[in-house]
């Protein structure tokens, strides 16, 4: 084969010579792109139907300002790059990939150094997977972007994704039919940021070690199924928190050693089953503007309080089909042998009465004392406690199978939280409180 043919393959691989931008510029829709190895320097816009594949070690590192790559055509493909060193306008949403255009793919690349990783902008049916996201860890949370933020964007796929150091992990706004699943988000303020958006999935995602876990705010018919919300603590944290919503469906989730594990205010109409809600400093708080929630088929496993109202009743249902909510702390009994207490579970706590009048005695929670008065208000009930009950809850816990993470979500879970999970399946051959407690001291 002739040298100069050689040659001039060579030269057309690599662009001869010319910028990543430049061979934008001159290829043709549906043209292949590689990026060799190296740092490409520039931001790079994309504005008809490419491809864009980088090797091994491919860097496209932006201007540092505005976003480093800007996709504005529909059918867009990117993979395999490095992302860096986009600007620092939060006004102008400055992104690693900020993503204008519709049936486009993101997968598979590194992006750092960013203010907002990728940002949806009124984008529709894209699949963005298999991504790696990083904020500026130098700045305070709140001078950063969202690992993923969503604008008037629907029918999107977002999956396996590992989103760390960001402001809030996604953050969707007016963004509808959605999947979320097997994404992994950590050490952000709000691992999930939700604001009026219908009608999204979120599946087998873990969302721990954040100040909060989720807030869902100003949304109807949303279903969370099979998510982790782990370790998540600071001033007013919670589990998932739920603001003015309506029609949710929260199944087979653990919601585990948060402040609160569950939040509800005005939320109505829901259903909450087969959920593992344990290790928290309160099970349940809500207001009593959330009438007609379904909270049954429940395991409660050594929460410090079951449950927080603000006001009087809340109208919530506690079990559905004659079958209410598995308690650790129930000491009642089942003499026809239904699996069901023959006595109801009062759903209180003499510290939901000191807390609110005394918040120092969180202090004390663990202490024998504690434990002491507790069994001690059961027994000679002198004070105004809330009037919730469970009138039929379980002598044993729900199945735990339901809640294993699929092959491809699981090889991200961390070694404490593999632990959590063994010890809590084991939780259910006995002995689980002991060993919970244990776990729970030591995470």
């Amino acid at each position: 084969m002739p040298v100069e043919f050689l040659l001039a393959v060579v030269l057309a691989f690599a662009g001869s010579g010319a910028t990543l931008q430049e061979r934008v510029l001159s290829a043709s829709p549906g043209d292949t792109i590689r990026v060799l190895q190296g740092t490409h320097r520039g931001n790079l816009i994309i504005d008809k139907r490419l491809t864009v594949i980088g090797e091994p070690g491919a860097v496209i590192s932006g201007d540092g300002v505005g976003s480093t790559i800007t996709v504005a055509s529909d059918s867009v493909e990117i993979a395999g790059l490095i992302v860096e060193h986009c600007g620092s306008d939060l006004a102008r949403d400055d992104s690693g990939i900020k993503l204008k255009a519709s049936h486009c793919v993101i997968r598979n690349n590194a992006i750092r150094d960013v203010l907002f990783g990728v940002y949806f902008l009124e984008a529709d049916s894209n699949r963005v997977f298999d991504n790696r996201i990083t904020s500026r860890v130098e700045l305070e949370s709140g001078e950063r972007g969202s690992g993923m933020h969503l604008f008037n964007s629907h029918r999107n796929e977002i999956f396996n994704n590992v989103i760390t150091d960001a402001r809030d992990g996604f953050y969707i706004q007016n963004s509808s039919h959605t999947l979320f699943s097997c994404n992994e988000v950590s050490r952000v303020r709000y691992g999930l940021h939700y604001m009026n958006s219908d009608s999204n999935i979120f599946f087998d995602n873990t969302f721990t070690h954040n100040v909060a876990g989720a807030a869902v705010m100003y949304s109807n018919g949303i279903i969370i199924r099979r998510n982790r919300f782990l370790h998540n603590r600071g001033f007013a944290s919670y589990g998932i928190l739920f603001q003015d919503c309506r029609g949710l469906v929260v199944d087979s989730n653990l919601v585990i050693d948060n402040e609160t594990g569950l939040f509800f205010e005005a939320t109505t109409q829901s259903s909450f089953r087969h959920n593992v809600i344990a290790g928290n400093d309160v099970a349940i708080r809500m207001f009593q503007n959330s009438p007609g929630n379904v909270i049954a088929e429940n395991n409660f496993i050594e929460n410090l309080n079951p449950l927080v109202i603000i006001g009087k009743r809340t109208e919530t249902r506690w079990e559905v089909d004659g079958r209410g909510n598995f308690w650790s702390s129930y000491d009642g009994y089942d003499l026809n042998g239904d699996g069901t207490g023959d006595v109801p579970m009062k759903v209180h706590n003499i510290f939901e009465y000191l807390e609110g009048r005394l918040p120092m005695a969180r202090l004390y929670l663990y202490s024998p004392a504690s434990q002491a008065l507790a069994a001690a208000t059961e027994a000679f009930p002198i004070l105004a406690l809330n009037e919730e009950e469970d009138t039929r809850p379980l002598m044993k816990p729900i199945d735990l199978s339901s809640l294993q993470a699929n092959p491809s979500a699981r090889k991200r879970v961390s070694a404490s939280d593999a632990l959590l999970i063994l010890l809590l399946a084991g939780f259910f051959a006995g002995g689980g409180v002991w060993k919970f407690r244990r776990w729970r001291r030591n995470v």
